[in-house]
């Protein structure tokens, strides 16, 4: 299955079903979210943010975007899933339209063309964005339905890391347990939230992983791999 396709398996398999649970244990003002999102809602994030990129920066195949996001976070699952919408391909380094966190630095990037501020609840950039497009702020103006103006080929790479390409034919690969927990590096992550969501399964991601807690936590969520 492509990566383009998944958010719409998901939508016919089972719209109401959980498929991203996440839980913060990182210190600071996030420490204690927990979010969980069904396919239905996952879906609205993803057609938001997949018309964001294509009205605000014309992103399509041959765009690549930098995905510069907490890895083990659920904005950066929905971020992924538009890039993918659109038929652009996922950097984990620079690119023609950069994804940062509100008020961090980008490194080599540069400055971020869309700023992300991870906490919930937010409405606003905590931190100020300067000429970012402050995604807390403006995501809700865009439309819950999206339309790709092009589709990828098969051969188009879908995500870039410094370890390889993989392209829109060769993403995904179907996994074999409906609950799992993914941790890992951005590439790691994505791909493994691809299979499981193609084998109609569903995500926990937790962020800097408290190991004191984390075993008791999987086990109440039923994860399975």
């Amino acid at each position: 299955m492509r990566p383009d396709r998944l958010l719409a398996h998901l939508l016919t398999s089972d719209p109401a079903r959980p498929r991203v649970t996440y839980y913060d244990d990182t210190e600071g003002p996030t420490r204690g979210e927990r979010i969980e999102l069904s396919a239905k809602v996952v879906g609205n994030w993803v057609n938001k943010a997949a018309n964001l990129l294509q009205e605000e920066f014309d992103a399509g195949p041959g765009t690549r975007v930098a995905l510069l996001l907490p890895a083990e976070h659920w904005r950066t699952v929905y971020w992924a899933l538009a890039v993918w919408s659109v038929g652009a391909t996922v950097a984990s380094t620079d690119g023609d339209v950069v994804i940062g966190v509100a008020g961090e630095q980008v490194g080599s990037a540069g400055a971020p063309d869309i700023a992300v501020t991870l906490a919930a609840l937010a409405r606003q950039a905590s931190a100020p964005t300067g000429t970012a497009l402050d995604e807390a702020k403006e995501l809700a103006t865009y439309g819950d339905r999206f339309t790709p103006w092009a589709t990828a080929d098969d051969d188009a790479p879908a995500l870039v890391t410094g370890d390889g390409t993989w392209s829109y034919g060769d993403l995904v690969e179907a996994a074999p347990t409906a609950r799992r927990f993914v941790t890992g590096d951005l590439p790691s992550v994505l791909r493994s939230v691809a299979s499981s969501f193609a084998a109609d399964g569903s995500v926990v991601l937790v962020r800097n992983a408290d190991p004191a807690t984390l075993a008791q936590r999987l086990s109440a969520e039923g994860v399975d791999a």
